[in-house]
């Protein structure tokens, strides 16, 4: 790859706009690798972001979205992303791909950081054995219009979203930023239920604000009050959901599945002819959920290097994570609302996934 050149810009760089238009037209673009999601992790969590552009000539051959993540203690990490699934290299052909990553390999160390992080998706094509227990993304092909997406499903599934409609549940599309309280705080809600640290209010802020017409919320509703919420982010005609809630005291009313038949009515009218319904294990309940909506897995591929560019032999485990996990979500779970969100908003800027 000796006609390679490469280069480093920063979120503010003019350039920006046209690597944006080059994620947007690519097969395999989504909408993390926007300077948008770079722009709102430096915005909300004071992480620099930038991207190494490789050309060939004056023609963009390639690119890879990096920020840099601190840690509580020791130096800064390189991920590409934080936050999300998807990160890695986009480019013309493979090899330019490998190109981006081991030239980031190669700098990482001389920049001082700690290391390197790409969070990449599998080239496809494994069987369930090779999938049993790993995290995949599930992905679905959209029709071109919602009645004919809901045409395709099987009876069963057509009952439940009929199931939460005649609950009297209503649905509302919107990018208004007003609805960001809303979705707040159903998302807080149900993170404080599952254990897990929110991330900030701020966050939500920066991404509708970096975002702009890339992305809408749905807001599902029980008569005035606000139980289901998701946040969809767009990338041409792909598009990919990072966040969805519903409170669990009113799931007997199915705002489940008036939420994503919401969301995917809506993408099938703006033109998206692929969802990414997100981030699950292998056979597991989520994995269940999104699989009946007609999504198919796709595996994750996340890599890290060191600071001189050598991939960590995996570590030994003790189990003594796994047996302090579950006493760590019970406490959260005991903490008052306001609390958890304080705490979390602090929190979360550490917790990378």
């Amino acid at each position: 790859m000796n006609d390679l050149t490469f280069a480093y810009l920063d979120n503010d760089a003019p350039a920006n706009d046209a690597l944006d238009a080059f994620v947007r037209a690519h097969p395999d673009g989504n909408a993390y690798q926007l300077t948008a999601w770079r722009r709102a992790v430096a915005a909300a969590y004071h992480y620099p972001g930038k991207v190494l552009v490789a050309r060939r000539g004056a023609d963009l051959a390639g690119l890879l979205p990096l920020c840099e993540v601190a840690r509580p203690f020791g130096r800064a990490r390189w991920i590409s992303l934080p936050f999300c699934d998807l990160g890695g290299a986009l480019a013309d052909s493979h090899e330019v791909a490998e190109a981006l990553a081991a030239r980031a390999r190669a700098d990482v160390g001389a920049a001082r950081a700690a290391g390197l992080e790409l969070r990449c998706s599998a080239a496809g094509g494994e069987d369930d054995a090779a999938l049993a227990g790993r995290k995949v993304r599930m992905v679905v092909n959209l029709p071109g219009s919602a009645a004919a997406l809901l045409g395709s499903y099987p009876p069963k599934l057509r009952s439940q979203v009929r199931k939460a409609e005649k609950n009297g549940l209503a649905s509302e599309v919107t990018q208004d930023a007003a609805a960001i309280g809303a979705f707040y705080d159903v998302y807080s809600r149900n993170m404080r239920r599952l254990g897990s640290p929110p991330h900030s209010r701020a966050w939500f802020d920066a991404v509708h604000r970096h975002y702009g017409a890339d992305m809408f919320l749905v807001l599902v509703r029980s008569e005035n009050k606000v139980i289901g919420a998701g946040w969809v982010l767009l990338c041409g005609d792909k598009a990919v959901i990072p966040w969805a809630s519903t409170l669990a005291d009113y799931n007997a009313l199915a705002p489940n599945m008036l939420l994503y038949w919401a969301i995917q009515a809506q993408l099938c009218e703006r033109g998206v002819r692929q969802f990414d319904f997100g981030r699950s294990t292998f056979g597991e309940g989520t994995y269940k959920f999104k699989k009946q909506w007609g999504a198919l897995p796709v595996a994750l591929d996340w890599r890290e290097w060191d600071a001189h560019g050598v991939a960590p032999a995996p570590a030994a485990s003790n189990g003594a994570g796994s047996k302090l996990r579950p006493l760590i979500e019970s406490a959260w779970q005991r903490l008052p609302l306001t609390l958890a969100n304080k705490l979390g908003s602090r929190l979360r800027r550490y917790i990378t996934l």
